[in-house]
């Protein structure tokens, strides 16, 4: 006898596939991350990367260039050729305090510089540099009378660079 061959009908109907728990998943996702980007802020700090000097005329008086050296143990001020002001640290820590008042009295004696050259040294943690950041940006002066505190502008253009 021959042998039969049984041909079955084969299912060619799609499976449908259940979304609903995925549905589910972002009913409660969405919301929670659209609450949790409301208090999440994130801070910028606008640099100045340096630009190839272009050609030009010469002018009229020499420019001051004021840097801020943020060394491991101390941090200094130069006037471009030679160091002005030394701040050495205080009980381990940078005294930035120190800093922004010797910044607001180069801001008094040059009052239309706007920026200023952070240099740092390697292995400086990344919280010195941004409070330095901020002691160039901007004073905090308590007023004698008062006792709201002022913050004056300084040197708000920063660049930055490597210390020498």
């Amino acid at each position: 006898m021959r042998a039969r061959r049984h041909h079955y009908k084969r299912n060619k109907d799609q499976a449908e596939i259940d979304v609903t728990t995925f549905l589910n998943l972002m009913v409660v996702l969405i919301p929670f991350l659209l609450i949790t980007a409301v208090f999440s802020r994130i801070t910028i700090q606008e640099l100045n990367l340096p630009q190839q000097a272009a050609g030009g005329a010469a002018p009229d008086k020499p420019l001051v260039t004021i840097e801020v050296i943020l060394r491991q143990d101390k941090l200094q001020i130069t006037d471009g050729d030679r160091i002005t002001d030394t701040i050495n640290k205080v009980e381990d820590k940078h005294d930035f305090q120190s800093l922004s008042e010797k910044l607001l009295a180069l801001k008094d004696q040059y009052k239309e510089k706007e920026d200023a050259i952070i240099l740092i040294e390697p292995d400086i943690e990344y919280e010195d540099v941004i409070r330095v950041m901020d002691a160039v940006k901007i004073a905090e002066v308590k007023l004698p009378e008062q006792e709201d505190i002022e913050r004056i502008s300084l040197f708000p253009k920063i660049s930055l660079g490597d210390a020498p």
